[in-house]
């Protein structure tokens, strides 16, 4: 496991940052930019979509033909994504076309095309997204659960709202693109085979001396409420329970993961055999833990059928208040072990590691190193994990279902 981190900071103070892998002939890279769903105005719900579509299809002195063609000439897998506070916009190629690949980037940050007749295009993808999300129920009830347990904007869908796009115009796109693209608040992160110093050469030249946007901090304010249930004509009801857990800068982070897992890290946790071998009650079940900054929880998805909603929904949350009864000491090897595993997966892409060095530093603040990380989780221990249980236990949990039955929420 790579243990070096490059970091530099421009004047403007955009963050660079690089973790070399030297058995790789290739390189990721990704920019996040302050231009997440939770930083929109208020009824500009899915203008984070548009935007990541938009800004590609022409930049510089390049139309959409011919940035198009530029990129896939350097051999690109572009990425592209929205989160609630960043955009984030990268991409993996081989190592030795990162410096025309930066330049191209630069172009579509900085001078942007922005016409509006492709305005228009990527406004229909994004409403496209929107509407498969019909088929897609279970994408569907998990987007609408970290809605209703974020406190407003922070859960605001990164897919958009239907009506809101249909109203968004290419004029007011390009204001939220101007204030919210600030690069005093921008991260870089690139993973891989490069030169730090000559890469930070470049970034200098091409970002140091644009000036900061004019973003304003996001009002937090309060949660949309318990219980939501969208109908639906389907055979199945699926259903989404959240509930509040330290933040990933807590010193419990660890002792919270490893309790996920002991719920539903595999086929041996609980979830999987008490709710779906034991009982039948679901086709499809598992958690996980999702946090930001400011706030986090511990979501669960269950798929069911109407005759088994309620039951379903009942055992789970008993399932995760069962944990502070005890959890034994395989369940707790189990759940370090499938950890590990999954940060070792992660370590040897390119693009994971860049995509953790960003989310690292602006979550936290700095970039925890591979072993660091391994060590964290390895001194956790049953004891540790029920005390982090017994102090956080869990009082409240948001509700969201999608199919042809209601459920009562206790």
């Amino acid at each position: 496991m790579a243990e070096k981190l490059d970091i530099h900071i421009l004047k403007n103070g955009m963050v660079i940052l690089g973790e070399p892998m030297e058995a790789v002939a290739s390189v990721a890279f990704g920019f996040m930019l302050p231009a997440g769903a939770a930083a929109l105005p208020q009824g500009c719900c899915g203008a984070g979509s548009v935007i990541v579509d938009w800004i590609f299809r022409g930049a510089g002195n390049k139309n959409n033909r011919q940035l198009g063609d530029a990129l896939d000439s350097l051999g690109l897998h572009r990425a592209g994504s929205v989160g609630s506070s960043y955009i984030a916009i990268g991409a993996a190629l081989e190592a030795g076309n990162l410096t025309e690949a930066i330049k191209l980037y630069g172009d579509i940050i900085l001078e942007p095309g922005l016409a509006d007749d492709q305005f228009e295009l990527a406004r229909q993808l994004a409403a496209d997204a929107v509407l498969a999300l019909d088929d897609d129920p279970r994408q569907k009830v998990m987007l609408k659960l970290r809605e209703q347990f974020y406190p407003n904007p922070l859960g605001r869908s990164t897919v958009g709202n239907i009506d809101e796009l249909k109203s968004l115009t290419a004029g007011k796109t390009k204001e939220i693109i101007n204030s919210n693209f600030d690069l005093s608040k921008t991260i870089f992160a690139v993973a891989g085979k490069y030169d730090f110093d000559s890469l930070c050469r470049q970034m200098e030249k091409l970002f140091e001396a644009e000036q900061a946007g004019e973003s304003k901090p996001i009002t937090i304010g309060s949660k949309a409420g318990k219980y939501t249930h969208i109908g639906n004509d389907g055979a199945q009801v699926h259903i989404g329970v959240m509930t509040e857990t330290v933040t990933p800068a807590d010193e419990d982070y660890y002792n919270a993961r490893v309790a996920v897992s002991v719920l539903s890290g595999g086929m041996s946790a609980r979830l999987f055999t008490e709710v779906r071998e034991k009982r039948g009650l679901c086709y499809a079940i598992g958690a996980r833990y999702h946090g930001l900054k400011d706030a986090a929880g511990i979501a669960c998805y269950a798929g069911t059928t109407p005759d088994k909603a309620q039951e379903t929904l009942d055992v789970v949350i008993a399932e995760f208040n069962r944990l502070t009864d005890g959890i034994g000491e395989e369940e707790i090897q189990r759940a370090k072990i499938g950890l590990k595993s999954s940060l070792i997966l992660h370590s040897e892409s390119s693009s994971s590691r860049a995509g953790g060095l960003g989310s690292d530093y602006y979550l936290l603040g700095k970039v925890r190193s591979l072993d660091e990380i391994k060590k964290k989780i390895e001194e956790t221990t049953v004891e540790s994990v029920l005390e982090f249980l017994r102090n956080n236990k869990f009082k409240d949990f948001t509700v969201v279902t999608v199919g042809p039955k209601e459920v009562k929420v206790k």
